[in-house]
């Protein structure tokens, strides 16, 4: 099992559909008595223009935004490479985003 870290952005597996894409980890690495999953947002570089994407431009990314709409758990078996970071700050702009778009 990969050790990641919320705030990581990893190359996910997400099956035929889906494809494999970047996701950014809003969860760490479960604990061993928890479901082996990690909770992220998908990367995406097919851009909408709607109030649910958050362009961070990173160096390690193309061009695009994450979709706070696409939330899913995975199991961390399909994290297949770590890209990168977010930094705290960025990671506050995701989260509030978030809390915002939810409601929370």
């Amino acid at each position: 099992m990969p050790v990641a870290r919320k705030g990581e952005v990893w190359v996910v597996d997400f099956g035929i559909a889906a494809k494999v894409r970047p996701a950014l980890l809003l969860t760490d690495s479960p604990p061993v008595e928890a479901l082996d999953l990690v909770t992220v947002i998908l990367h995406t570089t097919s851009l909408r223009g709607n109030l649910w994407e958050l362009s961070i431009p990173k160096s390690f990314l193309k061009a695009g935004a994450f979709h706070l709409q696409q939330i899913q758990s995975v199991p961390t078996a399909r994290l297949e490479r770590r890209l990168g970071a977010l930094t705290v700050e960025e990671m506050l702009k995701v989260e509030q985003l978030l809390r915002q778009q939810l409601r929370l």
